[in-house]
Order: C-alpha cells, then sequence, then structure tokens
C-alpha cells in the first residue's frame, strides 16, 4: 500500500497536519488554489492546485471551509481514495455522515470530525466512561478557534439550535442558551459557554449509545453572543490562538456515582490538524471497515491518545494528574 497523503487545504490547520505527516517521513501531496499558502509548505510536501495532481495517495485529509467541503469528499472517494474529514459544522458532517451506503458501496472509508472538537474531544470522552460500568452523561465544551473558516463556523453555531440527546431522544435547544461557567485547563481558566450548533452530541451517541445525556457548550463572550446574527463585524484572524477542550463524564463505578473530567489545552490549529494527520496515516496502515465513522468508533481510544501524546498533545485530568 502507498504511503502517500494528501492533504486539501493548507491554512493554519492543513498546513499542522501537513507538516507532522512530513516529520513521520510520509509522501505529502498538498492542494491549495492559494500560491501564498502553498508557500509556506515544508521540504518534502510537494504542493499541487488541483485533485488530478494527488497521484498514488490512498488517504485525503480534507481541511478545507464548508463549502464544497462534501462534494470534494464525495469526488475522493470516487476517485477510489479513503478521507478523513476537519469539518467541525454541523451541517457538514451530517451530509458526510450520510454518505455512509455511498461510501460502502465504494468500499471506502470516511472519518468525521476528526478535529480537535470534535475528534479529539470525543476521544477524551470514551477514555474517560473507560473506568465507569455505566455512564449517565457526558459534558463537552470547548473554548478557542483554530483558521478563519473555523472561527465563521464557530460565530454562526450561537445563532442555530443546538441538539441534545436527553432521555433516549433528540432535543433541539436555543442557541446561545444554557450559559454555564466551564473550568478549562490553565492557562485558560473559566469561561462561560453556551449552547450552539455543535456536533459533539452526535458523534458520542454513536460511541456511547448507552449515555443518558450528551450536551455540549462552546464558550462566548457577550458581545459574540449579541453579534452572532450578524456577519463578522471583522476579519478573523489567521490563527485563532490558544483554545482548550474539556470534557466531563458522570456514571457509576460499580454502585458508587463517579465522576471523570478530562481536558487538553493546545492551539486549536495544531491539535486538529495533527489528531486528523494521526487518523490519516492509521487509516492507511490499518484495516477498517467501509463506511463513514468518528474516529474513536474504529480506532481504540487507547491508541489515538498514545499517538497525540508522542506528539506532544497529552490530556491532563481536572485535578491536574497529567495523563489518562
Amino acid at each position: 500500500m502507498s504511503n502517500a497523503i494528501a492533504v486539501l487545504g493548507v491554512g493554519v490547520t492543513g498546513l499542522a497536519a501537513v507538516r507532522h505527516l512530513v516529520d513521520r517521513d510520509l509522501e505529502v501531496a498538498a492542494l491549495d488554489p492559494d500560491d501564498t499558502r502553498r508557500s509556506f509548505l515544508p521540504p518534502g510536501a510537494r504542493g499541487v492546485t488541483g485533485l488530478h495532481e494527488l497521484g498514488d495517495a490512498t488517504v485525503a485529509v480534507v481541511a478545507t471551509p464548508p463549502a464544497g467541503h462534501v462534494r470534494q469528499v464525495e469526488r475522493l472517494l470516487r476517485d477510489g481514495r479513503d478521507v478523513v474529514s476537519l469539518s467541525d459544522e454541523a451541517a457538514t458532517v451530517d451530509a458526510l455522515l450520510a454518505l455512509d451506503d455511498v461510501a460502502r458501496a465504494l468500499g471506502r472509508r470516511v472519518i468525521v470530525g476528526a478535529g480537535f472538537c470534535p475528534g479529539i474531544s470525543e476521544v477524551l470522552a470514551v477514555r474517560a466512561a473507560r473506568d465507569l460500568t455505566a455512564v449517565d452523561a457526558v459534558a463537552i465544551a470547548t473554548t478557542g478557534t483554530a483558521g478563519p473558516a473555523c472561527a465563521r463556523v464557530h460565530h454562526a453555531a450561537l445563532k442555530r439550535p443546538g441538539r441534545e440527546w436527553l432521555d433516549g431522544a433528540w432535543h433541539d435547544r436555543i442557541g446561545g442558551s444554557g450559559r454555564d461557567l466551564v473550568w478549562f485547563p490553565e492557562p485558560i481558566g473559566a469561561r462561560d459557554c453556551y449552547r450552539g450548533s455543535l456536533t459533539s452530541p452526535t458523534l458520542l451517541h454513536r460511541s456511547l449509545p448507552d449515555a443518558r445525556r450528551l450536551t455540549a457548550r462552546m464558550s462566548a463572550t457577550r458581545r459574540d453572543r449579541l453579534t452572532s446574527r450578524l456577519p463578522m463585524l471583522r476579519p478573523p484572524h489567521a490563527d485563532g490562538g490558544p483554545g482548550a477542550v474539556r470534557v466531563e463524564v458522570r456514571g457509576w463505578a460499580g454502585t458508587s456515582v463517579r465522576t471523570e473530567v478530562l481536558g487538553m489545552f493546545a492551539m486549536p490549529s495544531r491539535a486538529a490538524g495533527t489528531f486528523g494527520a494521526i487518523v490519516a496515516e492509521r487509516l492507511a496502515r490499518v484495516p477498517v471497515e467501509a463506511g463513514v465513522n468518528s474516529a474513536v468508533e474504529v480506532i481504540p481510544a487507547s491508541e489515538l491518545l498514545a499517538d497525540l501524546h508522542a506528539a506532544g498533545l497529552a490530556p491532563t485530568r481536572f485535578e491536574g494528574a497529567s495523563g489518562a
């Protein structure tokens, strides 16, 4: 099998994926129509401008904005490639999940939500649930954004309904509601978090189907909430800077109620790109059943955490003990 991997979109997140793959001595074809972005590619990565130039890459990491993202994935599948999608937009993830029959018919694999949140957040949730005999509730919170496309997705998410799983049914909650003060790993600290159009509950339900409640929130300021229904007032930064994810899993260990809290502080752009690259490398080397899944559905959480740790992205427990 070829060890070549393609990366579509080399903004800050895609570039992080390219760098991780090059550091792993893999052949990388990095596709982006922008000459300036391609100029930042590290030695060892081959910059291209069209899908026809991807060569024998068997897996493609798609780190492009929502517009056209699903069409690109479909094209890659029909070209005989497996796909790792880094999109965190709920509508895009839903559309990719709907491609399951197409992927199975073509004998290809698609991994969705393979970024920071969703992505690493689900890995932490499954790991936290491992020591419980039964899971009652999982609450995910995230703060920070990667590149401009990610910032726009988060801006829009506050005005859209958030989906929650409760007592065997899905419920839509008003975007921007449900204020909760969440303590993230230092140096982020406490941030007010709210409901929004976040896809983590959808993916969590696939991995932890017996949980009674699944929720997700994102940090926001008062200005964020007031302006979420308007176009962004100023262009987003090229990189959103530092961020964090926090996962709280409540359940039972035998007859005792127990709560596990894991988190991670990181640059969301680096964390998302690195995790997507980790998943792509594993997909290229390990047999996985055809279809559309999240990473933690087809790759053990312990192995993904080991890869993240090796890449310098180690989770922390809420009480401050490192590791998982």
